[in-house]
């Protein structure tokens, strides 16, 4: 692994200045690294860091690839990180022009690193420095602690998933002036709705209440308002500042096991909080990059294709990126491209955005050729879509924007799998080609971790009682016995997870599948666990 040459190192100087032209932003200073097939494969495993904490699963994760690589070889175009500065990585074997291709798709995602709200909390880190510092620390316990700084690693990688990404987020990140606050937020959506119970005409009356108080005076109006407010419901200051209360002391599972384990709290045993605390923290780090594989991956497939396409360094290159863009960015029928369908996403948006379809007229128009016609010529294109990179997830994009018209105009839809019994094969077939169906299909592939809460009611030294939210998944059992004996471990003593799990009901229609849930209880106890129905 070395730096490019300057060659290179000029070439991707060139594509900054028309990168930033075009509207991009990302610092000055970046660090590009020429690399061997072999490298890339050994830095996979460490989500290409390579000053990032030894562990055993990254080697065996190493000899798979390498395996797989024999089998199917293949040539990595580049890979990026979000570091300060930004660090991205070339195959050794790439032409010049598909260097400046590369280079424009890497700018797109430097800059969506940089400027995406998730990603705030990495903006002002050297995350690569960071993870030396850890790497040096782990070693030095492995010294002195041998085997079991690896165990201590991997039951805190058990739960590494379902840290509190969000709630670490700024909360002034995402307010806005135009925006209400939180307490108004919480008297409307909470307050009147669940502990009131007042009926909708009262809710909307007090919305209109509100709103002609912001005509009359913005900046009084939620001062009268509330001032109101207290006189008919008097409970209401102190069951807001309980919701804040409880809001902001919300903690995740590793840190609360971090925090209040009696086992860890004993002398001999307080060098794990270091490990968890370093486990965790990288965690975090890369949480927004599982939640924004679309939409990141569809901003610098966006990038690559509108800058490359006007570079006159293209010029007897066509066919080569035709071939290379297509092969990135072509739909996949079956399975998911996060290049393909983000990219399609975003110039969905800035087309919408350009006619001034994102607008709540045109959202009331139900006759299908005055939608098809319609155009106001807004011209706010690039405005959308920058709008996207900087304040959406993936949730969001495929949320928001997935809609009849975008699916039928890439001609999408949902694969369907059956057995042919007279053929003993599998056959794919299509499904279903409505919107709502193909959303679902992508926003089940989305990450999206269990969410487990801790019941500090019947949480003691001696029990950990955890519960977890069911979302109409159940979680994967093979994983519940390992995972509990983990953070048995860690807590010192028994562990108890209450969740639900899906049971098939035996039917003679064998045409539908039918299924009841069930509440139930793991507790594991001396690495022993027991399930009972509640």
């Amino acid at each position: 692994m070395e730096l490019i040459n300057q060659h290179a190192k000029k070439i991707m100087e060139e594509c900054k200045v028309r990168a930033r032209d075009a509207g991009l932003v990302f610092d000055n200073e970046t660090l590009e690294y020429i690399v061997t097939n072999r490298d890339l494969i050994e830095l996979s495993p460490k989500v290409m860091i390579p000053t990032l904490y030894d562990y055993w699963v990254h080697d065996v994760e190493v000899l798979r690839e390498q395996g797989k690589y024999k089998l199917y070889p293949n040539n990595p175009y580049e890979t990026v990180i979000n570091s300060r500065p930004a660090i991205s990585f070339y195959n050794d074997n790439n032409p010049d022009w598909m260097n400046i291709m590369i280079f424009y798709h890497v700018l797109g995602h430097i800059d969506f690193f940089q400027n995406n709200i998730l990603f705030e909390n990495t903006w002002h880190d050297d995350f690569v420095g960071q993870a030396l510092a850890d790497k040096r620390l782990i070693d030095s316990m492995r010294s002195e602690y041998g085997r079991w700084v690896d165990y201590t690693i991997e039951f805190s990688r058990c739960i590494d998933n379902i840290t509190g990404f969000f709630q670490s987020l700024p909360k002034d990140t995402f307010a806005h002036e135009n925006m209400p606050s939180a307490k108004l937020t919480y008297y409307i959506e909470k307050f009147l709705q669940e502990v009131v119970e007042a009926p909708s005409h009262d809710i909307f009356r007090e919305i209109e209440r509100y709103n002609e108080l912001v005509a009359e005076n913005k900046d009084l109006a939620e001062t009268v308002f509330f001032t109101d407010v207290r006189i008919k419901y008097p409970e209401f200051q102190a069951k807001f500042e309980k919701y804040v209360e409880e809001s902001t002391k919300k903690v995740d599972i590793m840190e609360y096991i971090r925090d209040n384990s009696q086992f860890l709290y004993k002398e001999e045993n307080k060098w794990m909080k270091s490990i968890m605390t370093i486990v965790r923290n990288t965690s975090v780090y890369f949480g927004p990059q599982m939640r924004t594989k679309i939409l990141n991956e569809g901003w610098a497939s966006y990038w690559h294709d509108e800058l490359f396409r006007k570079d006159d360094r293209i010029s007897g290159h066509e066919i080569g990126y035709a071939k290379l863009n297509a092969g990135v960015t072509s739909i996949s029928r079956i399975g998911l491209n996060p290049y393909a369908i983000g990219l399609r996403l975003i110039q969905y948006v800035e087309e919408l955005a350009e006619k001034g379809k994102i607008d709540y007229n045109f959202q009331m128009i139900r006759d299908i050729e005055t939608r098809e016609n319609y155009d106001m010529k807004a011209g706010k294109g690039k405005e959308a879509i920058f709008n996207l990179r900087s304040n959406f997830s993936d949730f969001m994009l495929v949320n928001t924007f997935t809609d009849q018209e975008f699916v039928d105009k890439h001609n999408l839809f949902v694969v369907g799998e059956r057995f042919n019994q007279d053929r003993g094969t599998v056959e794919y077939y299509i499904k279903s080609r409505k919107a709502n169906d193909y959303k679902k299909m992508l926003v089940d592939s989305l990450y999206h971790p269990v969410v487990i809460d801790i019941d500090k009611n019947r949480t003691n030294e001696d029990n950990l009682y955890l519960v977890h939210k069911f979302e109409n998944k159940q979680i994967y059992k093979p994983y519940i016995a390992d995972t509990l004996m983990g953070i048995e471990y860690l807590w010192g003593s028994q562990v108890q997870l209450e969740t639900t799990e899906i049971i098939p009901v035996k039917n003679e229609k064998k045409d539908k599948k039918e299924f009841r849930y069930e509440r139930v209880l793991y507790t594991m106890k001396d690495r022993k666990v027991t399930k009972t129905l509640l």
